[in-house]
């Protein structure tokens, strides 16, 4: 996490940012805003202080089990390295298991890690799968990601409807199309109750 002497700096620079916005950092309404954006910042990139390892390390089991898991429907917030505004969606993660699986809720906290820093959306797909197909190796991994990209939606080409797909494929994901097929079939399905 920052020191207090790096939010300090921080907090001078987003003095400085709303003075060229033409705004008077002085006003009641902002003179705590440099202060609330240096804590907002170290929440949103708190994933440069994580490592996905270490999170995954702690729950490997060995399991004789062979079939594909699925994890769907995980949200995500990230920033875009570009504009430094917000994307967000849903990650969905397989694998299929090789004597070791993983505890399912770990899944969740490795997407947390990697879209708590300055991203683009396929480098957050991709190092979602590597790093759980190094650590656990398994028969094979796949990731597909779907997000809202604040980018697109509030400047330039004005998308609010777009979603930007991206996925990863590794192991038997890639090399079967069975696989892989049967994932995104998977994908499809909706949890009845």
């Amino acid at each position: 996490m920052p020191k207090a002497r790096e939010n300090k700096a921080f907090e001078r620079v987003i003095t400085d940012l709303l003075s060229q916005m033409g705004e008077d950092p002085s006003r009641e309404g902002l003179l705590k805003t440099p202060k609330r954006v240096a804590k907002m910042y170290e929440f949103l990139t708190k994933g440069y202080h994580e490592d996905a390892n270490a999170v995954l390390n702690k729950a490997v089991f060995t399991e004789r089990y062979s079939e594909m898991v699925i994890v769907r429907d995980i949200d995500f917030f990230s920033l875009c390295e570009h504009h430094l505004v917000p994307f967000y969606g849903k990650c969905h993660i397989a694998y299929i298991p090789n004597g070791k699986i993983i505890g399912l809720s770990k899944l969740p906290r490795v997407v947390e890690v990697f879209a708590r820093r300055l991203q683009v959306q396929e480098r957050l797909t991709q190092q979602i799968a590597d790093t759980i197909f190094s650590r656990l190796k398994p028969q094979g991994v796949g990731v597909v990601m779907e997000a809202r990209h604040l980018c697109m939606m509030m400047r330039g080409v004005e998308q609010h409807d777009s979603v930007a797909t991206t996925s990863a494929m590794l192991g038997t994901f890639r090399d079967d199309v069975k696989t892989r097929t049967e994932f995104l079939t998977l994908l499809q399905r909706k949890l009845e109750y």
